[in-house]
């Protein structure tokens, strides 16, 4: 008689479980004047709090300095003056001078030091705003189409991811204990060793969970990306419930073809007034069925692969208490954000300002976060949004200061009009090296000399102006969503990249691998006769991903059933 085992739990299971408050060593090692850095184990419950412990790897064959990337939750990546001016204040005096402007409409804070840590978070929670649940095995950043409402239906969508952010933000005291009252909470006290949270229970997910909230027809979040996508039905004028898609996610590893991308499938119709409960729905979906037993394989997106659509659909809606209706018809056009002045429904006027890689930096000609940090000081009733392509839209201008705001921008070098090309203008990087400790080659600091590169390409080849979707990654993780652009570079080896190739223009196809190992060097050489054959053969008005679909796909090896 054979008795089964249990598989075992990974690692970071059994830390959750052995401190369900997430508090770590984390208050006592920030006190230890003496420690640069913190424990295995504090990396892993640092995570929880918005914190990556990293170390510079242009330093790391002399010396190991240790450096922490904080990240901000800042639900549909609404931000006032004020707290812009705080975070500017922030970088100034604590990071390295810059910016991040992320994919989840976030704000990454680069090269802090441990011992500015505190100090850092604690600025944060004060402007009202939170790192909690930035980063590790929970609901992160709640993404929102973030262009100013042209309708009042738009405002009421930001309304509720506001609401689903709170809803799904875990409860964990020792967030408050470290970072605002400097305490290390005692981990043998009953309540903090038997701590649950009310919504993940005392192990929270399996991994990382994503939710979005998306009007058409423009899907600048990429909601087929996340775990849980709400699509915005609107009927005259009136957002009467969302198209809920569940499943979806970027992340791969080189090497193992059980791990890959997936695009959300559309289950469903719910009214706006059952959405907080389709969220815990679905995200209790994941905390129970996920797999604790292999990270690679423990995203929302293999347990609906693997066990169908029919199957999540019922689970669903046993969890939630109501029946979805028939999905309701809806379609997307583009994925790119609205560049320059534009008037909103309320009569105020919004600007979006193209940052490259989303780095906010000051540069010879152009002085960008200088610029923003004086807009945030003299005009104090705007608001700043951070957008899921990494740019940056002034809202709630008043008619008064769009020529006032629109000079001071000239006068440091950041253009209104005529912002950049028009590759550039829909493309992502991730930020890769020196500071991400899973990049296996450059991204962010290869990218821009890449698009010049690419740019004098296509205008040899007959393709001067033309759009296309080009995105990088310095690992196959997925952060500037590389698998829908209809160009992506992927990080392989130092130097080294897979091609995909094969999105499309709506954010509603996954590309496929062209090329699997090229050196950086080599890219132009490589892309120089695929894009004269575009340029030859292209149908009328047919997007470079769609021509990739039709002519370059049937070339590639058979994709595993």
């Amino acid at each position: 008689m054979t008795t089964e085992t249990a598989p075992k739990l990974t690692r970071n299971e059994e830390l959750k479980a052995s401190v369900p408050t997430l508090a770590g060593t984390i208050a006592a090692t920030l006190a230890d004047e003496s420690a640069d850095h913190f424990s295995q184990e504090d990396y892993d419950f640092l995570k929880f709090h918005g914190v990556y412990q990293q170390d510079d790897r242009d330093l790391r064959k002399t010396q190991k300095t240790w450096i922490m990337m904080v990240r901000s939750r800042i639900p549909g990546g609404v931000m006032t003056a004020a707290q812009w001016r705080v975070f500017d204040d922030l970088a100034s005096r604590y990071g390295n001078n810059t910016l991040r402007i992320t994919t989840r409409q976030t704000i990454q804070f680069h090269g802090v030091l441990k011992r500015n840590l505190r100090a850092v978070i604690q600025g944060i929670n004060d402007s009202l705003l939170s790192t909690l649940a930035a980063c590790g095995d929970v609901n992160r950043n709640v993404v929102c189409s973030p262009t100013p409402a042209y309708t009042r239906a738009q405002a009421a969508v930001y309304e509720d991811c506001r609401r689903v952010a709170l809803a799904l933000a875990p409860r964990t005291p020792a967030y408050a204990a470290i970072w605002i009252n400097g305490v290390q909470l005692n981990l043998e006290e009953p309540a903090n060793k038997n701590f649950t949270d009310p919504l993940y229970g005392q192990t929270y997910l399996p991994r990382k969970f994503k939710t979005g909230f998306v009007v058409p027809p423009v899907n600048d979040v990429d909601i087929f990306t996340n775990d849980q996508g709400y699509i915005a039905i609107v009927e005259n004028d009136e957002l009467v419930g969302y198209n809920l898609a569940v499943g979806g996610g970027m992340g791969r590893s080189h090497g193992n073809a059980a791990t890959y991308p997936r695009l959300a499938d559309v289950i469903g119709f719910l009214p706006r007034e059952r959405v907080l409960d389709a969220a815990k729905a679905v995200l209790t979906i994941h905390r129970d069925f996920g797999d604790r037993t292999d990270r690679r394989h423990a995203r929302l997106k293999y347990v609906v692969a693997e066990r169908g659509v029919d199957w999540t659909r019922a689970e669903f809606e046993k969890r939630a208490g109501f029946k979805l209706e028939p999905p309701r018809p809806f379609r997307f056009t583009s994925t790119s954000d609205l560049y320059g002045w534009h008037r909103a429904v309320d009569g105020t006027w919004f600007l979006t300002i193209f940052v490259e890689t989303g780095r906010v930096k000051d540069v010879e000609g152009r002085r960008l976060k200088t610029a923003l940090r004086e807009v945030a000081e003299k005009f104090p009733v705007i608001e700043f949004r951070l957008t899921p392509n990494q740019n940056m839209i002034l809202a709630r201008v008043p008619e008064a200061d769009k020529e006032p705001i629109t000079a001071l921008l000239a006068s440091h070098g950041v253009r209104t009009e005529n912002q950049t090309s028009a590759l550039r203008a829909v493309s992502l990087a991730c930020p890769a090296l020196p500071t991400c400790g899973l990049a296996l080659a450059e991204s962010e600091r290869m990218f821009p000399g890449l698009m010049d590169r690419i740019e004098k390409l296509c205008a040899e080849v007959g393709l001067d102006g033309q759009e296309i979707i080009i995105r990088s990654t310095g690992c196959p993780n997925g952060c500037a969503r590389p698998y829908m652009a209809e160009i992506a570079f992927v990080g392989k080896a130092p130097g080294r990249y897979q091609i995909w190739v094969g999105g499309d223009v709506a954010g509603t196809r996954l590309n496929r691998v062209w090329k699997d190992m090229v050196k950086e060097t080599d890219i132009e050489a490589e892309l120089r006769p695929l894009l004269e054959r575009y340029a030859r053969e292209r149908q009328n008005g047919e997007r470079f991903g769609d021509w990739a679909v039709r002519a370059v796909w049937p070339e590639l090896p058979a994709v595993p059933a």
